[in-house]
């Protein structure tokens, strides 16, 4: 399954999502070819290196044409038709909706008014819309199936909209984020804008707080217009897969977990006779006999026999008697019998521990 990570430590933005995805690798070509298809004002897509506090990111602008200056505001009606007719693919249509469709239904909330007589100002102007087809497109060309993004830092403080000074997040990016995790930020700037709110909202599938298990393939960064003090405002995208690790880790599972099938017989009692005496000082008289003899059956057939007799000091008396019989798989047999004779003088008490 092919995956790509939102890791918006920075938050993230129309453009700065563009630019990540096709820094890792989404056909800019394809993208641009694709979104020359929108029936709206010409424009041209400036792609620029940056450096963003020491990580060279990718940046994108949408340059209108002088000549043919961009409409401010649309109606998300227009909009959507735009996309319909577009002729673009129908899962980059499909992106795209819905994308447009979380917005739209945030700013008819917050305004009191039904979805279809929504109309936007930011979010209607040509970059947001190029930003989000392109998104749509990318994410198309790239084969994408599941997204996953890290929680997202929104900012805070105040920012100038067509309305005035509003708080930040701005309302409408706040309501697309309920339900959803955000991330704390201590700088007092605009971190994710209305346009990066939608595309969590609407086709992000799954969040992590740290990289999910993925085998990595390509990383992007996409480039903001500000920069931030000690930190990189950039949004990296990281594109990957999970299944193609699996086959590894279920060939090593079942290597380290073959099938044993054990009949086990123990033979207790362990006698522990203890005699202890303390004065501050002890005695111990350990004699340990061990007597293993192995008998294994492999194709070619074993036989091993050890004797280990062991003089040791310490503090405990144990009688013990195992028989245990394995049967493996592989063809092995395996007969073990020990036994163990501990002596141990400590304190004056004697007890049998059947065990």
């Amino acid at each position: 399954m092919r995956v790509i990570y939102l890791d918006c430590f920075s938050g993230l933005s129309g453009d700065m999502t563009l630019a990540a995805l096709v820094d890792a690798g989404a056909d800019k070509d394809y993208i641009e070819q694709e979104l020359a298809k929108l029936n709206i004002e010409p424009f041209s897509l400036q792609w620029r290196r940056v450096q963003k506090n020491g990580i060279s990111a990718l940046k994108l602008d949408v340059l209108p044409d002088p000549e043919q200056p961009p409409k401010h505001h649309r109606h998300y009606s227009d909009i959507a038709r735009h996309i319909a007719e577009s002729g673009i693919s129908e899962r980059a249509q499909q992106l795209a909706q819905a994308i447009f469709q979380k917005i739209a239904a945030a700013e008819a909330k917050i305004h009191g008014i039904p979805v279809e007589t929504v109309h936007f100002h930011e979010v209607g102007a040509i970059d947001s819309i190029v930003d989000v087809v392109g998104i749509a497109l990318a994410i198309d060309s790239l084969e994408i199936e599941r997204i996953i993004s890290a929680p997202v830092p929104l900012g805070s403080g105040t920012v100038r909209c067509d309305h005035g000074i509003y708080p930040v997040p701005a309302p409408a990016t706040l309501e697309m984020m309920r339900g959803l995790p955000v991330a704390p930020s201590s700088h007092r700037v605009e971190l994710t804008t209305p346009t990066g709110a939608g595309v969590v909202a609407a086709i992000v599938n799954d969040f992590s707080e740290g990289m999910p298990s993925m085998v990595v393939d390509a990383i992007g960064y996409g480039a903001g217009t500000r920069d931030l003090p000690n930190q990189p405002n950039v949004l990296r995208v990281v594109v990957g897969s999970i299944e193609s690790y699996l086959p590894v880790w279920q060939t090593h599972h079942e290597i380290a977990g073959h099938i044993h099938e054990h009949d086990h017989t123990h033979a207790y009692p362990h006698t522990h006779d203890h005699e202890h005496t303390h004065d501050h000082g002890h005695t111990h008289d350990h004699e340990h006999s061990h007597d293993h003899s192995h008998e294994h059956d492999h194709s070619g057939g074993h036989t091993h026999s050890h004797d280990h007799s062991l003089d040791h000091e310490n503090d405990h008396a144990r009688d013990h008697s195992h028989n245990n019989h394995h049967e493996h798989g592989r063809n092995h047999h395996h007969e073990h019998s020990h036994s163990h004779d501990h002596d141990h003088s400590h304190h004056e008490h004697k007890h049998n521990d059947p065990h």
